[in-house]
């Protein structure tokens, strides 16, 4: 499995348009809209790091109103239960 964060700018106003077309994509698990350097954030994963890849580039960098990305791959992981 691989999975990535997704750091999103959009344009000015338009955070809450683009949380909601986020959610609706399958592989994106988490959705944030946050204050700071970056409007949103998005955890997205994939079976594999190809299909993680056309996610962000085809999906998620190509939605109207997105700015820009900054996407950083996970490579270690912990949860806590």
């Amino acid at each position: 499995m691989s999975k990535a964060i997704v750091l999103i700018n959009t344009d000015v106003g338009a955070e809450e348009e683009v949380f909601n077309q986020l959610s609706k994509i399958p592989n994106v698990t988490e959705v944030y809209i946050v204050y700071g350097v970056y409007d949103v954030v998005a955890m997205v994963s994939a079976k594999s790091q190809d299909e993680l890849r056309e996610i962000i580039v085809r999906h998620i960098r190509r939605m109207p109103k997105v700015r820009s990305t900054t996407t950083m791959m996970v490579v270690e992981e912990s949860k806590k239960g």
